[in-house]
């Protein structure tokens, strides 16, 4: 089971509201925030959709890219046994640390699709 919806190369999420009774969710991975609601399992997919066309449309409009820009570098904190263990793993791979968690990370979402480009013009 996942939480996960995706139209487009857009990433949107699934939570549930128990006060409200309802469904809700958020396009992620973009430079605003647009969310959608539904009071349904059937419906949450088309609001979602419909969010990611709007969501499209007016990025068009005023010319704005709507994807977060990422640096390519981040900080992360595993522990100290965590860091060991990678470190020792790398090197026993004969490369660095950095490559290695790459390696990693490019394991674990290498199936991610993204918006086309086309899409985003």
């Amino acid at each position: 089971m996942t939480n996960t919806l995706i139209y487009k190369g857009f990433h949107g999420n699934v939570c549930f509201s128990p006060d409200d009774q309802c469904l809700f969710g958020e396009i992620i991975g973009i430079t605003d925030t647009i969310t959608y609601t539904a009071e349904s399992a059937a419906d949450i997919r088309k609001q979602f959709e419909e969010a990611v066309d709007y969501y499209i449309e007016v990025c068009k409009d005023i010319g704005k890219k709507p994807l977060k820009s990422y640096s390519g570098s981040l900080n992360v904190r595993i522990g100290q046994e965590m860091h060991l263990k990678a470190a020792i793993k790398a090197q026993t791979e004969g490369i660095s640390l950095n490559k290695f968690i790459k390696k990693a990370l490019e394991k674990e979402v290498d199936k991610l699709s993204l918006p086309p480009e086309k899409s985003l013009e």
